[in-house]
């Protein structure tokens, strides 16, 4: 069992709650990371296997992930222990929106992550009576639909494109594989086709599938809306391959979509991309970014490529009580100005101060941080 205490470093997490309820069953976390600019924000996700670690980690992602898009809102994170496939799931989701009602929506507001929907986010606002408690309502409710627009995915591909050109590399006829084609990885593939790009392989829980002359992306969307992620087996184009072969095949640049840990040291020994550009949060171990910057592989961290959903809440964050809908044209002109932009940023600093992608993004988002630390009187009196 881990002992919350030993997850505070200098960042936070500020506060770490805990919560149950008999009747339904409900178990679940919320962390509170670092507030320092601005209210906590951040993921609601929902699985049987959720722990405080893993909501701790994904929490400071999101500190870093405000602070290098610089957006005035703090890292925060919650995770509920439930199957998000039960019938019980309505009443343990208002169970726990009513257990964390202390800090909801006054430090923390709700979103979607694995797991919830976007009724899901409706059932909140619901629950505790007041628009302000979540985001990531249908859009008939005023809400930003980000899966359904995909703006995280376009921002990945907005980003890579980035950051290719920061290489030296044209995406127009580079070579792409996609790791997972759920609402990130498949957007990330549309925009990329729509770039010029050649997407050679993409995977789903149920495997991979790999054509080196390019795969329809169009024809990829159609088939999953069809078969689910079972597309993957039954297409007639391309070659079926296990899931985690597409991270290796030959290809220019490898999109990691889907889930955390994915490259370890080994499949980092084995990749033939030259660019890495993380679509998953932590989709890269420690170990596997130092051997990658030694093969001369870059790596765009998650918390700059995969920042076009938290640009686009931040969008909704402002819209929560206001009678008027976010117009979407711009939320995606924001979300390529500021990608673009950040990816360049944090390309120059890694090169200029000779240290990983990962690195000179991290100490970037932790000056904004630190000053604003600073500047509220969080820190230590030296």
């Amino acid at each position: 069992m881990t002992d919350a205490l030993s997850l505070v470093d200098e960042w936070g997490p500020e506060k770490i709650v805990v919560v149950s309820h008999r009747r339904t069953g409900m178990k679940g976390v919320l962390v509170i990371d670092n507030t320092a600019r601005g209210i906590g924000k951040g993921g609601t996700r929902m699985s049987p296997g959720v722990t405080v670690d893993e909501v701790s980690r994904l929490a400071r992602v999101m500190t870093w992930k405000w602070a290098a898009v610089d957006l005035f809102y703090g890292g925060a994170k919650a995770g509920i222990v439930a199957d998000p496939a039960s019938r019980d799931k309505e009443a343990v989701l208002r169970a726990f929106a009513r257990a964390l009602s202390n800090e909801v929506p006054r430090e923390y507001v709700m979103g979607l992550d694995m797991g919830l929907t976007e009724d899901d986010a409706a059932l909140i606002q619901d629950e505790l009576g007041d628009r302000g408690a979540a985001v990531g309502t249908p859009a008939h409710l005023g809400g930003v639909a980000y899966d359904r627009l995909g703006i995280t995915g376009y921002g990945v591909a907005e980003a890579a494109d980035a950051a290719a050109q920061h290489q030296g590399l044209s995406l127009a006829g580079s070579r792409v594989a996609v790791q997972g084609f759920g609402a990130v990885g498949s957007a990330a593939a549309r925009r990329f086709a729509e770039l010029g790009a050649t997407v050679v392989a993409v995977s789903t829980a149920q495997g991979a599938l790999h054509d080196p002359s390019g795969l329809d992306v169009g024809a990829l969307l159609t088939a999953r809306a069809e078969h689910g992620d079972h597309f993957v087996t039954r297409h007639p184009t391309g070659k079926a391959l296990p899931t985690g072969s597409e991270l290796t095949v030959d290809c220019d640049i490898v999109v990691p979509a889907a889930l955390q840990d994915v490259i370890t040291h080994t499949t980092a020994q084995e990749l033939k991309a030259q660019l890495v550009v993380e679509g998953a949060n932590l989709p890269t171990s420690v170990q596997a970014r130092t051997l990658l910057a030694e093969r001369g592989i870059t790596v765009v961290p998650d918390f700059v490529a995969n920042a076009g959903g938290v640009v686009a809440a931040a969008f909704a964050m402002d819209a929560r009580y206001s009678g008027f809908r976010p117009d979407a044209a711009g939320i995606f002109q924001t979300v390529s100005t500021k990608l673009r932009a950040n990816t360049v940023t944090v390309l120059d600093e890694a090169r200029q101060q000779a240290v990983t992608p990962h690195t000179a993004g991290r100490r970037l988002a932790e000056e904004r941080v630190r000053s604003a630390m600073e500047s509220k009187g969080r820190l230590p009196r030296g």
